[in-house]
């Protein structure tokens, strides 16, 4: 007896007595069944995945540090003479620092041809940024190589 996929037809029109299951009526059922089944793994697994979000908050100003983050930067510049480099400072409460010089040294390397740049300065808790630049030399050199090695740039007090 070979088998009758005719009666996997699940969308009939009539009673049951009044009807005859069709090849195409089977095949069109069949068809929804695997998109239905599908649908739902998809749903599924969309729901049992993980999401990892990677963000970064910034607290609100404390008395403690009176709204500041302390940053440590040291960094070489192998190709760029000391007095060429500086360090710039701003953010959106109207800091704009250029050539800050605070707290920082500037180490020549290679007879002088590269430099050696470490700071440690306070910054404000606002969206702003910070930048080792030729902005603050006195004549600006033509094709400055910024080739850099980063040492260390630490944010805040070092956590346990």
């Amino acid at each position: 007896m070979p088998f009758d996929f005719r009666r996997f037809d699940i969308y009939r029109k009539v009673p049951k007595d009044l009807t005859q299951p069709t090849f195409t009526g089977a095949i069109i059922s069949v068809c929804c069944c695997l998109f239905i089944l599908f649908l739902f793994l998809s749903e599924l697994t969309g729901f049992i995945a993980t999401e990892i979000v990677n963000e970064l908050y910034v607290d609100d100003p404390d008395k403690d540090s009176g709204g500041k983050i302390e940053v440590t930067l040291n960094i070489s510049l192998p190709n760029l003479h000391c007095e060429l480099i500086g360090l710039d400072i701003q953010d959106e409460m109207g800091r704009h620092e250029v050539g800050h010089i605070d707290n920082s040294m500037k180490i020549p390397l290679n007879n002088g041809d590269g430099c050696r740049f470490e700071g440690h300065f306070s910054i404000n808790k606002v969206p702003g940024n910070f930048h080792v630049s030729t902005h603050s030399a006195t004549a600006q050199p033509q094709n400055p190589d910024m080739t850099h090695i980063i040492h260390k740039l630490s944010f805040g007090d070092k956590l346990q």
